[in-house]
């Protein structure tokens, strides 16, 4: 790989703000958004912005299989250990970095109605996103599918949490909640739901029937995506709600 071509030798409406303000930040490939973060390039063989930023990308993938998972935990220690990127660029990066999660866990605002998973996908994400941990989480609904609240019911290891009906419905009771949205992470960022989460959640339903507050989705939280159960199983179907 060639990282040696200047910026200014680019095409001008390849150089990445140029790019940006012409085709938009979507039409970037990662080394070119990074590069406007660098500003300048360096580092081995004197290279571009742009080739600083592949250089670290390919730095990154060698500790991992995707560099921008890498990326997205990486500490200014291990930035600074990369040629070419001292303390004023790698804190560029950390900073576009937790700007880009606080605006992804960014809240809906209160009594928002959620009217499709992504709202409470996107009111869950402070809590669930980004955890180490495996957490189980319940959204309190008004009978208009509106916020009340938000709970994390359980924190589990690494790998697996515990949840049971009487605590996910117990603080949905107590705070008056007529419908309810359950939901967990996985710290793997796979949302494949697991056998244990598809019984965890037939268990819910059931106990939602006779309680009388229906469950309206449970959602897998991962990696910056989600998974609703409802749109990929026929439990609902089995065990109606509404």
């Amino acid at each position: 790989m060639t990282y040696c071509l200047r910026i200014a030798d680019l095409p001008r409406d390849e150089r990445p703000r140029e790019k940006l303000c012409l085709s938009g930040a979507k039409a970037l490939s990662n080394a070119e958004l990074i590069a406007i973060l660098l500003g300048t390039g360096q580092g081995p063989g004197k290279l571009s912005a742009v080739g600083l930023g592949q250089y670290l990308l390919q730095q990154l993938g060698q500790q991992a299989d995707d560099p921008l998972a890498q990326l997205r935990d990486v500490s200014l220690h291990d930035l600074t250990q990369v040629p070419g990127i001292g303390p004023a660029k790698a804190t560029a990066i950390l900073a576009a970095i937790e700007l880009g999660k606080r605006v992804y866990q960014s809240r809906p605002p209160e009594k928002a109605v959620v009217d499709d998973p992504s709202v409470a996908a996107n009111a869950l994400s402070h809590d669930l996103m980004w955890q180490s941990q495996e957490r189980f989480a319940v959204l309190l609904l008004d009978v208009k599918h509106r916020i009340l609240a938000s709970q994390v019911v359980t924190i589990g290891t690494a790998t697996e949490t515990l949840a049971h009906p009487r605590e996910i419905f117990r603080e949905s009771i107590r705070q008056g909640a007529a419908r309810v949205i359950v939901a967990h992470n996985h710290p793997s960022g796979s949302l494949e739901p697991s056998a244990a989460d598809i019984a965890l959640t037939r268990q819910l339903l059931k106990a939602a029937q006779i309680l009388g507050m229906p469950l309206l989705d449970h959602l897998i939280l991962g990696n910056g995506d989600f998974a609703s159960l409802r749109e990929q199983t026929s439990l609902w179907q089995e065990l109606p709600q509404e």
